[in-house]
């Protein structure tokens, strides 16, 4: 126990550290800061696909004053007109707009972009960037398909430039600390990882007829890769994440979220077998395809993962509605976006080690992880990455097995020598397919 008060009172001051870094200036101290940062210290971005997550990020770059908004690419005008405006509130400046992000990426102001676009986009805008000369910071998960994943990491190493997944949990101390606890052996022997969502804000998606694009949008360049469909609301904006044709649902959503962190803490990434069961439980009858229910068994050695989500509740495991659970023979560990906490086994009635009442975060994990990745490119280091590229990649891969093992209703058995599973079946759902003339990348 003595040396359970000693990681503690060492982490509890890293994360004291931590919140201890320079705090984000107010509006009325940005004027007075900027005027001081020199042209060579600036970093101008680019922003591609400005809704959602992609303005969210965005936002969290232009709390630093060295960062600028110089250019932003949208299908939607209404969008693009929107975050013009946005940026002008909190800069001053009106960035260049554009409706294909190919041009932006012509613009040799940009250093650096977000990809903020629906994940069927991932692949292509990440690597034109990566061959246009710009760093990038790009959402979870890395990609739409075992392939384009891979792709992408070679991209990333041929280009050599400096990639973030957006996976800011990476950035977030409890989640640090935590995994120290785990790897620090004290919860003895841990032979089952939970991780799940439970969303009960997320309602059902109401049918809605076939329509068309609404004005200012090109529709065509918004499908791009995916097929070729009549527009329908549903698929539109947020709700692309529960069609295949863009994503891979709560799986693919949350999953790289918390699967990232469970397999970190664990020193694993790649399973030997997979074998998920679930479906549209909740809503059989609404638009969407992906399950809104699902349980998902990872099979390592000496352990087993279990990913689970639900959509419509919030009963998930231990209260919380979303988290990582690490089971040990001495106690349990629980993680989330709130805190962590232990919860000890007992033997004789007596705790095997000391309960640990939950422990909060300190700090916003996105702003830390969009200043640690500046802080990458004013080095030019990679290793300073809280979430690189390849360890996107991981996450995202283990996210697609769970579901290419939903598709196929068989337990899939994973090569890791190969980067393939032994069933041609599940193999095919490896691959990804490109249509209305554009290409995957080849690298």
């Amino acid at each position: 126990m003595s040396s359970r008060r000693r990681f503690l009172q060492n982490t509890l001051l890293a994360s004291a550290g931590m919140a201890a870094m320079p705090r984000m200036l107010s509006a009325k101290e940005f004027g007075q800061f900027t005027r001081s940062v020199g042209a060579n210290d600036q970093i101008n971005v680019g922003l591609i696909g400005a809704k959602g997550m992609g303005w969210s990020n965005m936002n969290s770059f232009l709390k630093m004053p060295q960062v600028n908004c110089v250019a932003i690419a949208d299908v939607d005008q209404r969008v693009l007109d929107q975050r013009a405006e946005d940026v002008v509130k909190m800069r001053g400046k009106k960035p260049k707009l554009y409706k294909d992000y190919r041009k932006l990426l012509e613009d040799k102001d940009v250093d650096m972009v977000i990809n903020g676009t629906p994940d069927h986009w991932h692949c292509l805008v990440l690597t034109d960037s990566l061959a246009a000369g710009k760093h990038a910071y790009t959402e979870k998960p890395l990609a739409n398909s075992i392939e384009e994943c891979n792709i992408m990491v070679k991209a990333q190493e041929r280009y050599g430039k400096l990639v973030q997944v957006g996976q800011w949990q990476r950035s977030g101390n409890q989640y640090d600390d935590a995994i120290k606890f785990v790897q620090s052996g004290e919860l003895g022997n841990i032979r089952l990882v939970k991780a799940w969502a439970y969303q009960g804000w997320m309602k059902p998606v109401p049918v809605k007829p076939d329509s068309t694009a609404p004005a200012g949008v090109d529709y065509d360049m918004w499908l791009g890769p995916a097929p070729k469909r009549p527009f329908n609301e549903n698929r539109f904006h947020f709700n692309f994440r529960w069609f295949w044709d863009y994503a891979g649902g709560l799986m693919t959503d949350w999953g790289v979220h918390e699967i990232d962190i469970a397999l970190f803490a664990m020193g694993v990434s790649a399973p030997k077998s997979i074998m998920a069961s679930g479906g549209k439980f909740a809503y059989p009858d609404d638009a969407s395809e992906t399950p809104d229910t699902l349980q998902t068994v990872y099979e390592f050695d000496g352990f087993n993962m279990l990913w689970e989500h639900a959509t419509g509740i919030d009963g998930g495991n231990y209260g919380y509605t979303e988290g990582i659970a690490f089971i040990g023979n001495n106690a349990t560990l629980v993680v989330n976006r709130g805190g962590w906490e232990i919860i000890s086994e007992k033997k004789d009635g007596k705790p095997l080690i000391e309960d640990m009442a939950r422990v909060k975060p300190e700090g916003n994990a996105l702003d830390k992880h969009t200043q640690n990745f500046i802080h990458a490119i004013k080095a030019n280091d990679e290793s300073m990455l809280h979430c690189g590229i390849k360890t996107g990649s991981v996450a995202a891969i283990n996210a697609h097995m769970g579901n290419i093992a939903y598709k196929t209703g068989q337990k899939v058995y994973w090569d890791a020598e190969k980067g393939l599973f032994t069933d041609p079946e599940a193999n095919k759902l490896v691959s990804a397919h490109y249509h209305n003339g554009w290409k995957l990348p080849k690298v």
